[in-house]
This record gives C-alpha cells, structure tokens and sequence, in this order.
C-alpha cells in the first residue's frame, strides 16, 4: 500500500462518493477505483460496500478508516513540522481565545515589538481547542488559551490564574453588593458560552432526564463545573455561541455569567462586574506550542510576558519550552 492508495479511501470514505472524492482530490473517479481496488487487494481486505449509496465502509473497513485516520493526521503534522524546521517563518503567528485580547495581550505585543522592531506578528481569533490542530498545521506558532490540554504532539505551560467576576444587570437586585457568593446567583439564569470543555470529571450534577427521576452526569462545562464544586446547580442556563453574546445577554438583562476580570471593562454602561468570594473562582491562561518545534521568537514573547506581569505586579512561576526534537 502507499499513501495515494490510502488518501484515496480516506477521501471516498469521508465523502460516501466516488464523484464527490474526485471533485476533492482532483483525481478522476476510474482513478480513484482503481487505487481503492489496489488497497482491497493487497490487504485482502473489502474496506467499501460499493453496492449501497452512499458508499458503506465494511466493517474492516471500520476498523481501518480509525486507526489509518489518525496515522495520516501524524504524517501530515511530521510532514509540516519538517517544512517548518527547514525554514522558520519570519514572522510569529499567535492564536488566542478573545478574553485574553481584552487582557494584557495588547501589552504584551507591544512589549515584544519593543525589543523585535523587526518581527511581524500575527494574531488570530480562535478557540482554545482549535488552537491544538492549528499548531499542528502551521496555521500558528503558539497560542494563548483557557484550558489545559493532553496531546503527544503539545507542550504547555500556566501562566497565571486569572480569577472570575460575576457580570450582572446594573438593575440587577445584587448589584450593589461588591462581593457574591455562588449560592446565592444559583436562582438566575446562567449564561454559559465557552466552546471548549474540560475533561472528563469526576464532579456531578443532578439532571432530569425524560422520566423526571434525577441522575448523575459528568459536568465538562466551565461554568456548571464550578457551580458543582459547591453542590450547586444553577436553576435555568442558556448556551450561547461566544463571550460577546454572552455579555450582551447580561446587558439586556436576560442572565448573568462569569467572566475572566480581564473583561471588567467592557458594557460598564449596562452592567456591573462584582468579585466572588471564592478563592478557587479563576481561569487560568495557557501557552502552548509544539513540543518538536519552537519557533525562534518564542522565547522572546515569554520574556516580554514576564516583563508585563512584573510591571503590573502579577504572581508568577518563570518557566520555559523546551526543544525535544
């Protein structure tokens, strides 16, 4: 087997089409059957039930499309790695979740352009797991993000907690309270609005399911999740697509939400940012890069990070990527 055979039964198991996998290999349709042909006969193996449409994957063919899938995804990456070492870009190409932009991002840029006149930086909104295919690709150098991540491919590090505020309705009725407790915001509706999940927990709530009789499920969400710590579970929530619309909800008075304190700045015409009496109400900021390749500008953002947190008097642990190619 080789990999045109096997890109072909990807892109005609993708699409359930021979013609539809032509118009998106640029192979010809009798091509494209005749690798696949090639591929079942070396291995012996029927991996495509041609005799249905769409096209059915055998159950071999199952099996192979799984575990093949992901040997190619590695190529891929090793291949645009390897591309990448060979000649570093010139410039930095950041990815970023939008709470950190409203954060110390700006400052750190400027900070980095400070002491690199010469380097061109790029940034790019998008999504803490996003970010992870996006390194892989070479669609970014390093990105910032909220949530920690376990893949062969990724190295991380924690720059800081950051902790939560409670975004409230200015006709809010706790809104003249400075401090909140989760217990007592538990009988509004909560706006959720994070794209990424945590991993598996071991924390539950209680959820109805159709026959009314409560049961226990794994709480992945951001927001639920530190409602649970507390044994909480809010009394209405609506999901929302991101953090804009989520604050513009709180500003119409639909809800309220929590949001890094980085964001105490935006709508302050419409809504009021109150701090939460629990010490364990953060979000935390990662970097992640790759673990193969660190682009040579790298060191330089981090150091300019640093640089920001110590003039603004924020804790932190000085760390470092490390190169284990």
């Amino acid at each position: 087997m080789d990999l045109k055979q096997l890109n072909a039964f990807i892109a005609i198991a993708d699409l359930k089409s021979f013609s539809a996998a032509a118009s998106k290999t640029g192979l010809s349709q009798p091509t494209l059957s005749r690798l696949l042909k090639q591929l079942e006969t070396d291995m012996g193996v029927e991996l495509i039930d041609r005799y249905h449409r769409p096209l059915h994957l055998t159950e071999a063919g199952a099996f192979f499309y799984d575990k093949i899938s992901a040997i190619l995804t590695e190529i891929d990456t090793v291949t645009s790695m390897t591309q990448r070492l060979s000649a570093p870009s010139a410039s930095l190409n950041i990815g970023f979740v939008p709470s950190v932009l409203y954060g110390l991002l700006p400052e750190v840029i400027a900070k980095l352009k400070q002491s690199n006149p010469d380097i061109e930086v790029n940034l790019k909104d998008i999504s803490s797991y996003q970010q992870i295919d996006a390194l892989k690709s070479g669609e970014i150098d390093i990105g910032f993000g909220r949530f920690a991540h376990q893949d062969p491919w990724i190295q991380q590090i924690l720059l800081r907690h950051e902790r939560y505020l409670v975004a409230l309705p200015k006709a809010h009725p706790l809104a003249d309270s400075d401090e909140q407790r989760l217990i007592d915001l538990a009988n509004n509706r909560l706006i959720l609005y994070h794209q990424t999940h945590l991993p598996i927990s071991t924390t539950a709530i209680p959820v109805k399911p159709s026959n009314d009789q409560p049961s226990l499920e794994p709480v992945t969400e951001p927001l639920l999740h530190l409602f649970a710590q507390y044994g909480i579970s809010p009394f209405m929530t609506t999901t929302v697509s991101d953090l804009q619309v989520a604050l513009g909800l709180v500003a119409a008075g639909e809800g309220i939400t929590l949001v890094p304190a980085s964001l105490k700045t935006v709508r302050t015409e419409q809504i009021v940012y109150r701090r939460l009496l629990h010490e364990n109400a953060t979000s935390p900021i990662y970097l992640h890069t790759l673990k193969d390749f660190i682009h040579p500008k790298i060191p330089d953002l981090l150091g300019a990070i640093y640089q920001v947190y110590e003039r603004r008097g924020i804790t932190y642990r000085k760390q470092s990527f490390t190169s284990q190619g």
